[in-house]
């Protein structure tokens, strides 16, 4: 990306912080603390930020991203002018589709959702949209950057498995969850920034991977807050862990070796996705700023040493975008 645009969009973002500190190399494992293992945005900006004066189907998207997933909508801002609006329309249809499972109090209703994302679908590649701001613009992506509809369709099959409940029986079906969700995404993300290339798909499985482990991770507090637990059984089971402990906020070694446990996993799959950086084209690095977020987290977590229930994960990083726009001009994810 030009330095002048991520000049711009540092300006709409309105970040007025005194420095940015270094970040420190990392440290080998040793006594002490556990480590991780080594291997507001006005309107106005919104519009100017997507490249064009938003209005109608464009500007819900934008906004139904800033309200529901705000990571998310940061990273899109800082994707190229002329990728940003498809951008938000594929994450404002993760959206539609993430908060079915919260919104609908009977599976069958939920069911009926997901299949009309995926008749919606069909009927995008064969240029019949329907009167949907989301779909409106989700076709308007796809004529313009010719998106692969079995991602899409990917997507809605694996949340609409996911409107089970079931829990992952191992950090394994967590994975495959992510990889058909976060890395699909991140698919037709490369494929809106006009990326074909093999060492971009394979950082983008496992940015993907490890995103769906945070989230799961990150959601743990809320989950238990609703009597569930989503965190692979096979984990649990290791450290003599049962459901019950984490819906009772237990912070015991026991269910902090847990965390740690599927953190480290979520850590490793971070580097070997940066293993691919030097062979990775730098105009499909916008794609990747995710990662930043994910950092972020798993910095946090490791300082707390992994009691997911600590208050601080709860709160929101008021120097995100100033990150993301650090790590968007160094050229880095």
């Amino acid at each position: 990306m030009a330095s002048s645009t991520l000049g711009s969009a540092c300006g709409l973002l309105r970040l007025r912080v005194p420095g940015v500190c270094r970040p420190r190399p990392h440290r080998e494992l040793r006594a002490g603390p556990r480590r991780l293992p080594e291997l507001a945005v006005s309107g106005r900006s919104v519009a100017a930020l997507s490249g064009r004066a938003a209005s109608g189907s464009d500007l819900y998207c934008l906004e139904l991203l800033r309200r529901r997933d705000y990571e998310s909508y940061l990273c899109s801002l800082l994707l190229p002018a002329e990728s940003r609006r498809a951008a938000f329309a594929l994450r404002a249809f993760n959206v539609e589709l993430a908060q079915v499972k919260d919104s609908v109090s009977e599976k069958p209703i939920g069911l009926m959702r997901m299949q009309f994302w995926k008749t919606t679908v069909e009927d995008l590649y064969q240029d019949k949209p329907p009167h949907q701001p989301v779909a409106l613009e989700l076709w308007k992506a796809i004529k313009r950057h010719n998106l692969t509809k079995r991602w899409l369709l990917r997507i809605i099959d694996e949340r609409e498995k996911n409107l089970d409940d079931k829990v992952y029986r191992n950090i394994q079906e967590l994975e495959t969850y992510a990889e058909n969700t976060q890395s699909s995404l991140l698919y037709l993300t490369l494929e809106i920034l006009g990326i074909k290339d093999l060492h971009a798909d394979h950082a983008a499985s496992h940015i993907g991977k490890a995103q769906g482990i945070v989230t799961c991770l990150r959601a743990t507090p809320y989950h238990g807050s609703r009597r569930k637990v989503f965190l692979p059984m096979d984990i649990c089971m290791l450290h003599g862990v049962s459901q019950e402990d984490f819906i009772r906020k237990n912070q015991s070694k026991n269910v902090r070796d847990v965390i740690y446990d599927i953190a480290s996993q979520a850590h490793l799959h971070l580097k070997h996705a940066r293993s691919f950086h030097r062979n990775v084209p730098v105009k499909a690095l916008p794609a990747f700023l995710q990662t930043v977020a994910l950092e972020d987290y798993l910095k946090k977590i490791q300082r707390v040493d992994f009691d997911i229930f600590h208050p601080t994960l709860q709160q929101k990083n008021t120097l995100l975008p100033l990150s993301l726009y650090i790590q968007s001009w160094r050229k880095r994810y």
